[in-house]
């Protein structure tokens, strides 16, 4: 079937953020540097947290899974798109864009999953903390961090599996900057209402089933915290408002994407946008800067590095 399909249609043109050639220029230069940003700064993350004894506890394990699946997510689309912002021929060919939506899909899917795994440890620091060292082991850690991929695995194939099934006999045009199920569904052979409203129940399954777990968990923490101190409202929330961030920006977009669709063409790019650059860019930052371990360790990093520097 994926050769018939290719038989029809080979590539896809991808119509992208602008048509100026100035503000495709200007938005050339601002994606590199953003591109750029997200990289080194999810790279330091994970960097700090193998190189620094300090930091070898499952939240910080967790959390430097996270910033890989940031830097992978991120690397998908947007180098794609860097690199379209000067080029007239914006074109990618049928394998790379099912290339794009199956590795989407797996990294969206299991960071969620990953985000629902960093909320558990915190419940579990919280709410039961004499048993954390058993609870969250290296080895349930490992599981968890499994779990997740394996998870955004079957996802990305329960909807690429319909996918490579579609005909592709028309439009080849799709207004974005990358390829994404709803924008190629729109693009196929057949009537599309009924396809939309079926993708859209398979990744509400799993952002809805994971958004829920989120607010349970957090609910039980508060609770918690309230009846330990006068003050567990504020312990609270300054415990957790980096990962409630982190959870508001990723999961926001996706809803509106994908679970609780707008079909405006310039929200759908800005949310998409959002998705997979913004996001990603701003874990690393809110986590570094939120942290005071994080802190403590990037000023350990540079104290060494520049100890090192000195002595030679």
């Amino acid at each position: 079937m994926d050769g018939g399909n290719q038989s029809i249609v080979s590539e896809f043109v991808l119509l992208g953020l602008g048509h100026s050639w100035n503000v495709q220029v200007l938005l050339f230069m601002i994606f590199l540097v953003l591109y750029l940003i997200i990289i080194s700064g999810n790279i330091i993350i994970i960097l700090l947290i193998i190189t620094d004894p300090h930091l070898h506890s499952p939240m910080y394990f967790l959390l430097a899974n996270l910033s890989f699946v940031d830097m992978w997510l991120s690397s998908v689309t947007t180098p794609k798109m860097i690199t379209d912002f000067l080029r007239e021929n914006k074109t990618i060919s049928f394998a790379g864009c099912m290339c794009q939506i199956l590795f989407v899909h797996v990294a969206g899917g299991g960071e969620m999953v990953l985000l629902v795994a960093m909320d558990y440890d915190r419940y579990v620091a919280i709410c039961k903390p004499l048993h954390y060292s058993i609870i969250m082991s290296l080895q349930s850690c490992i599981g968890l961090v499994l779990t997740s991929c394996t998870t955004g695995f079957v996802h990305a194939m329960s909807q690429m599996t319909v996918v490579m099934q579609l005909p592709f006999c028309g439009s080849k045009e799709i207004d974005s900057f990358f390829c994404d199920i709803p924008l190629v569904i729109k693009l196929a052979c057949v009537e599309s209402d009924n396809l939309d409203i079926l993708m859209n129940i398979d990744t509400g399954a799993v952002a809805v089933t994971c958004f829920i777990l989120l607010l349970i968990s957090y609910t039980y923490i508060l609770f918690t915290v309230l009846q330990s101190s006068k003050t567990g409202a504020s312990k609270a929330l300054s415990t957790c408002t980096a990962h409630i961030t982190v959870v508001v920006l990723f999961f926001g977009p996706c809803i509106f994407i994908y679970v609780w669709p707008i079909s405006i063409t310039w929200l759908d790019k800005f949310l998409a946008v959002f998705y997979s650059v913004i996001t990603p860019l701003l874990n690393p930052t809110i986590y570094t800067l939120r942290n005071k371990e994080m802190k403590k360790a990037l000023k350990r990093f540079k104290s060494y590095y520049m100890g090192s520097k000195g002595n030679t």
